[in-house]
């Protein structure tokens, strides 16, 4: 061998060794420079990627029988394309509950990564959590398998004397007069509506004369109508009302649940949510008597006092609706009011909040869930778990008497399935699911479009 060539292998060998002994991050770094490096003759100077993690479980419907066994896939994308080689950190197990970090790399040729999620004993959820660091920007992806959901039942307790809790509290409200404050709101009035600002008295003087606001939305014309009820979801907002539904000939009312006008500057919403109102779900929570919810629940039902009474109702048609705390002011309102016929609840919160402390996941707010280091939570005492159970989803669940539509995905982790279920399975009265599976915490057009369509259908507009 000539010197010459000599020198060409080894000036290619200590290429190959250089290129081997770059460390696995480098190789990320540089399969991702090729992504968003300029390219020799393209129509642009550089090029962004659009990187998406999916994660789903193998099985289609997402949703397994308990003991069998559950495997995730794991595509990572750019632009549409799946990437192959890089790593990325999973965490799968129990829904809401620790669980151990694990590493892993995407196959090489882009199919997909298969991550073992083993199984459960009795019915649940197990989730798979995905994170990774591509481009110098994190990603993350989540999929979530049902095992036997419709054989969730509750933890949580029913009380022998809580039927007689609510009607003793709802004959002080039938005792306490409305006195409406209503005000014509011009501004957001148009040829269709007339929408106003109400306050109607909630509370003798066990809370001071407090009162429940909202915003009132009025079809124009003789009518009569029906009338919707519009509960809120959790924080302190203001409200504008729903005149959309109200221009379809149905009369609307959407309420805050503070004790507050709703037309205020945004900006004292804010100082309250992080100050004055913060963490209100645990007020009082170690008196049933006292319990922030208390007022909230009964202003709900004042609420429906006030529609029913205005003169273009129709007499027989109220149905009320509500996503997350809305979910769960909707479905306690439907079960402490006869004359409510129907009810739309999505994702709904509140539902089984003690099952944290039997080993899987419970309901928003979270309260009863472990700090740090399995630490018990503060409000895992007993008088706070007695008032727990008058206020709890399940125990208005199961007393449910009309019809109801119900939607959610198994991807919350806001109000999470386990929970979700362990309410929605005790109901005996019609009920419809409509299952989103990858959504999370929201609805998609199309959920919001059959939501719709069904609430329009039982109180008789189309």
């Amino acid at each position: 061998m000539t010197r010459s060539r000599l020198t060409l292998c080894v000036c290619l060998l200590a290429a190959l060794a250089a290129f081997f002994s770059l460390g696995l991050a480098q190789r990320v770094q540089n399969a991702a420079s090729t992504l968003l490096a300029p390219s020799v003759g393209s129509l642009a100077d550089a090029r962004v990627a659009s990187v998406q993690i999916q994660v789903a479980p193998e099985r289609p419907s997402w949703t397994y029988r308990v003991g069998e066994p559950v495997r995730f896939k794991v595509t990572v994308t750019a632009d549409k394309h799946p990437l192959g080689g890089l790593p990325l950190t999973y965490r799968v197990g129990p829904e809401m509950l620790p669980a151990k970090e694990q590493q892993a790399v995407l196959p090489s040729d882009g199919t997909p990564l298969l991550i073992d999620g083993g199984t459960l004993n009795e019915p649940g959820f197990i989730r798979c959590d995905i994170s990774m660091e591509f481009g110098g920007r994190s990603y993350s992806g989540r999929g979530t398998a049902g095992l036997s959901p419709d054989e969730i039942r509750p933890t949580q307790v029913d009380p022998a004397d809580f039927d007689a809790f609510w009607a003793a509290a709802l004959a002080e409200l039938a005792d306490t007069p409305m006195e409406p404050l209503i005000t014509h709101l011009p501004e957001r009035s148009n040829s269709k509506v007339d929408v106003y600002h109400v306050g109607i008295r909630t509370g003798s003087n066990r809370y001071d004369f407090s009162r429940v606001y909202g915003v009132l939305c009025v079809p124009k014309g003789e009518g009569p109508f029906p009338a919707v009820l519009q509960v809120p979801g959790a924080g302190v907002h203001p409200y504008n009302g729903d005149r959309d539904l109200a221009e379809r000939g149905v009369i609307t009312l959407q309420i805050g649940i503070h004790g507050l006008p709703v037309n205020l500057d945004p900006a004292v919403y804010y100082q309250l949510s992080v100050a004055g109102l913060r963490g209100y779900p645990t007020y009082n929570l170690d008196d049933p008597e006292r319990y922030y919810y208390r007022r909230v629940y009964l202003a709900c039902v004042r609420a429906n006092d006030f529609l029913v009474s205005h003169p273009k109702f129709d007499g027989k048609n109220l149905l009320v609706m509500g996503g997350s705390q809305g979910g769960q002011l909707a479905i306690v309102t439907a079960a402490l009011d006869p004359r409510v016929i129907a009810l739309s609840s999505m994702y709904p919160a509140y539902c089984d909040v003690t099952g944290y402390l039997h080993g899987r996941a419970g309901g928003w707010p979270h309260m009863m869930r472990a700090g740090d280091g399995g630490t018990p939570s503060p409000h895992a005492t007993g008088p706070k778990l007695r008032t727990t159970s008058y206020y709890d989803v399940v125990n208005f669940a199961r007393r449910l008497k009309v019809p109801g539509h119900y939607y959610w995905g198994y991807n919350d982790t806001s109000c999470p399935p386990t929970s979700l279920y362990a309410a929605y399975n005790v109901i005996t009265a019609p009920k419809q699911l409509l299952l989103a599976l990858e959504m999370g915490h929201s609805a998609n057009a199309e959920a919001n479009s059959a939501i719709n369509d069904w609430i329009l259908g039982k109180i008789g507009v189309r």
